[in-house]
């Protein structure tokens, strides 16, 4: 039986896979890193033979076509990709032939895209499993609104029927590996499992389990903003981008990151919000390795702007530069390692306070205070703070004029991306308080707690 082994990027939210039968190996939907997987294959002894595409990705750079070209392998892609290198194509009905006894065939699977392909594995004569992609996830599918809302209604529907035609087709036993669903913004909700079958998907996922109308209606209102980045990576797919440079930028001294500030690049604090609010370099911004850091700077970073690195060691760096190549930011223009003090040349770091919930609902007994919610907007319709201004994270840089006058309280769900918003706030000289609190505290500390309306409310 085949050996099936997950390559996780859980920053990302997804997952690649690397499949032998102890001989010879293929890959599906590998990340831009390819080194991990062929660590991988080195060390399970296996030659690398073949490399599947199920779509051309929206929510990172594919290794792909990097990994085909340094193993040599067969790069299998969908015929019908307008793609601008050599590959091997295939359609709805083929069959690959891989080592002695694995095949696999691949299926046509729109409604993540229109030219989706899962891909089922068969061994020893049996369907063992179906990698799918950004089709039939755990508890959910891939979403459909990528490509745009002309496209959507028709993707959704196309997404329903192919779901529900690899249900039909591939027997309970099965095992599903999808790309996508593991906190990925391309996947419509999140399941709590990390493996399943089909048969466990007959049974709990809403696309298997709901008449189609009904479920087509309650994903297009379950849908939400999609990170800003995702505009730029099927044209950097479809030329087949090659392998990442992931050595160190240049360095630069406490002067130069002055003069990069000055000149409005972006210079980024790595460290967790904790530190960065007890002391930073005025004007940078707090992007901490400890969050979603990737998908939230390729979210907010106007695409193109030169990137200054901060970070305590150079381990930290080299993950910031692992996570950026992923999303196509490839070359930072500098970096720096060390503390605060040493960036800062001499000159006084500048800092903000953090608060709980339980501080806020203190303060505003005594004082009118401005409090900005930066959660999206489900999460605002779910349940808020009265009273409170709605800009969402992604909205914030257009919208700094919506922000009130004076001091500033922000919250999020967690205080992550309030770190964020503070950063961003502070660094334009806003006076702000960064609540680094769980919301579900939020009523429990006396603040007045409402849901459903999603108006962008104002103090």
């Amino acid at each position: 039986m085949p050996k099936i082994l997950p390559i996780d990027t859980p920053t990302l939210g997804d997952r690649a896979y690397l499949v032998h039968d102890g001989r010879v190996a293929f890959v599906v939907d590998p990340q831009r890193d390819i080194d991990r997987v062929l660590d991988l294959a080195a060390a399970e002894g296996v030659t690398i033979t073949h490399v599947f595409e199920t779509h051309v990705h929206n929510d990172y750079v594919t290794g792909g076509h990097a990994l085909a070209r340094r193993t040599g392998a067969a790069y299998l892609v969908n015929a019908d990709d307008p793609v601008a290198f050599d590959r091997r194509p295939v359609r709805d009905g083929d069959v690959v032939g891989i080592g002695d006894g694995m095949r696999v065939l691949v299926r046509h699977t729109p409604g993540h895209t229109f030219t989706h392909l899962a891909y089922v594995l068969e061994a020893d004569g049996a369907q063992v499993a179906v990698f799918t992609g950004g089709s039939l996830l755990y508890g959910s599918v891939g979403r459909p609104d990528l490509l745009g809302p002309a496209h959507t209604e028709a993707l959704v529907h196309h997404q329903y029927a192919s779901a529900n035609g690899l249900a039909a087709e591939l027997p309970d036993a099965a095992a599903v590996y999808p790309t996508h669903g593991f906190g990925s913004f391309c996947a419509v909700t999140q399941a709590d499992v990390a493996t399943s079958t089909i048969g466990r998907e007959k049974r709990t996922n809403p696309v298997l389990t709901t008449p189609e109308r009904q479920f087509v209606d309650e994903l297009l209102d379950g849908l939400d903003a999609w990170p800003a980045y995702y505009a730029h990576m099927a044209g950097v797919n479809l030329a087949g981008p090659g392998e990442p440079d992931l050595s160190p930028p240049q360095r630069a001294d406490a002067g130069q990151l002055r003069e990069r500030l000055a000149a409005g690049e972006w210079v980024v604090d790595l460290r967790n919000r904790v530190a960065f609010a007890a002391g930073h370099v005025a004007g940078t911004l707090n992007f901490g390795l400890d969050g979603s850091f990737a998908t939230y700077l390729g979210w907010l970073i106007p695409w193109g702007t030169p990137l200054t690195l901060l970070a305590e060691t150079p381990d930290q760096l080299a993950r910031a530069q692992r996570e950026l190549v992923r999303i196509g930011i490839d070359r930072p223009a500098a970096h720096a390692t060390g503390t605060a003090a040493d960036w800062t040349g001499g000159d006084e770091l500048a800092a903000y306070p953090r608060a709980t919930f339980a501080d806020l609902a203190q303060v505003r007994h005594h004082r009118p205070v401005a409090v900005l919610d930066v959660r999206r907007d489900l999460e605002r319709a779910a349940a808020h703070v009265d009273g409170t201004v709605h800009v969402p994270l992604h909205e914030l840089l257009r919208r700094l004029g919506d922000v009130p006058d004076g001091e500033v309280w922000v919250h999020c769900a967690s205080g992550y991306r309030a770190s964020i918003a503070a950063s961003v706030l502070a660094a334009g000289g806003r006076r702000v308080v960064a609540v680094d609190d769980d919301f579900a505290n939020a009523a429990a500390a006396g603040l007045p707690v409402a849901a459903g309306d999603t108006a962008r409310s104002r103090v």
